[in-house]
């Protein structure tokens, strides 16, 4: 077995295991196994016994606030197993510095993501921290709870309500964030021509309530993926990107996004689909497999949050993936999602119901289902063409949407999206 995120191996004792003990406290906890080298080849401890007691005394000795942690001998292989619980406490620091895990290496944290595990000790987010200027106005935000909640006296009393301004600390991040004048980044939207070289419209929407930039975002979708339709007497609106999937991206990036980093939301528009790209991955205990499936809600902005849910702009358990897919059900071409430790990408393709396909593509769709994975070997052999355009046409199909991707190498896998 490969070492791992979270499984380290340490041929013998030496301090720098410490590090990896202040990396997995302070995040998703971990494993680090004595009596093994690096590559997983057997290097048993002489007296583990009395090297998990020297083991025990490092991490006591060393290690501030103290871990959760336990320890396991194996005297029949000389191995010691160490597993480190994540800490409610953080940070965790060894010699004065807290650390983390980046792939199977162990790295000291930056001053950013230290301001973060400190806030995660207190249990507090950076919404909740005091905002920089006290002085702020909420007209935009009052207008909207008038309009939509129908409230008819806006003051104090609200604010304090929606936990924007305590007695003691004044208005926080969130209130800032939400009045009409504040130094945030905002959301950065462009509609493109055939290429990223051609800039039709562009626009910033910053220093303003995030709602107001929510809506300013609004009205340059519609000018691009909504338009009317006339069929004899009957005028409908025809919408090529769901507004339902647009407005559910746009505001659940507003209100998961990290708003710690100078950086601000990105939405690219093409005639074909519309990229909305969030600064800030996954909060912490939250799989990418929990995030599709909507199963759980870790909110990174609570309170924000809590605003546009009683304004009805978003749902406050978590649905907004499983809401984008389902404006798609009747399309060919689905919703991509991607993940990163620093971002969240939704693409929103136009919509589809009927197949663009030429000949060849449609030969090769035909050989595959929906809900059976087909290795290129398989479908080779149910098409007329080699394994090399086999192989192109499949890569075609999965940039448009049609078809879904999964696994790696030989165990690459395709089947209907």
């Amino acid at each position: 077995m490969k070492e791992t995120h979270n499984l380290e191996y340490k041929e013998q004792i030496t301090n720098s295991f410490l590090k990896t003990v202040s990396a997995f406290s302070n995040y998703d906890g971990g494993k680090i196994i004595f009596g093994i080298a690096d590559d997983g080849t057997e290097k048993p401890l002489s007296d583990p016994v009395k090297n998990c007691l020297a083991i025990e005394n490092a991490i006591n000795d060393s290690i501030t606030p103290q871990p959760d942690f336990s320890l396991a001998v194996n005297e029949e292989k000389g191995t010691v197993t160490l597993t480190v619980h994540e800490g409610v406490a953080k940070p965790y620091l060894y010699k004065s510095k807290a650390y983390k895990r980046n792939d199977t290496a162990t790295i000291e944290v930056d001053s950013l993501e230290f301001t973060r595990l400190a806030l995660k000790g207190k249990n507090l987010k950076y919404e909740d921290l005091p905002a920089e200027n006290q002085n702020l106005t909420f007209s935009f935000l009052e207008k909207k709870f008038r309009e939509i909640a129908g409230v008819e006296v806006f003051d104090d009393n609200i604010l304090k309500t929606l936990s924007l301004r305590s007695q003691k600390d004044g208005f926080n991040n969130a209130a800032a964030l939400l009045s009409d004048q504040n130094d945030f980044p905002g959301i950065d939207v462009a509609k493109f021509g055939e290429n990223i070289s051609i800039i039709k419209k562009r626009a910033t929407f910053e220093h303003r309530s995030v709602l107001e930039s929510y809506e300013n975002a609004l009205s340059f979708y519609k000018d691009f993926y909504e338009y009317e339709e006339i069929k004899g007497a009957v005028r409908s609106t025809v919408q090529t990107v769901p507004e339902a999937a647009f407005r559910e991206a746009v505001a659940n990036a507003l209100i998961h996004r990290t708003w710690d980093v100078s950086s601000a939301i990105r939405i690219l528009m093409f005639d074909d689909k519309i990229q909305v790209i969030s600064p800030g991955g996954l909060p912490s205990g939250l799989t990418e497999a929990e995030y599709m499936q909507g199963k759980i809600s870790v909110l990174r902005n609570p309170v924000l949050a809590n605003v546009f849910y009683r304004l009805g702009i978003v749902e406050i358990f978590g649905t907004g993936v499983l809401r984008i897919l389902e404006t798609y059900r009747q399309s060919l071409v689905k919703p991509k999602f991607e993940i990163t430790d620093n971002s969240i990408s939704v693409e929103l393709p136009v919509v589809q119901t009927e197949l663009n396909l030429s000949a060849d593509e449609r030969t090769v769709y035909d050989a595959l289902s929906k809900n059976i994975r087909k290795s290129i070997s398989e479908i080779t052999a149910a098409v007329p063409f080699g394994k090399s355009k086999t192989g192109e046409i499949l890569n075609a199909l999965a940039e448009s949407g049609y078809v879904s991707v999964s696994g790696n190498g030989r165990g690459t896998k395709y089947a209907l999206s």
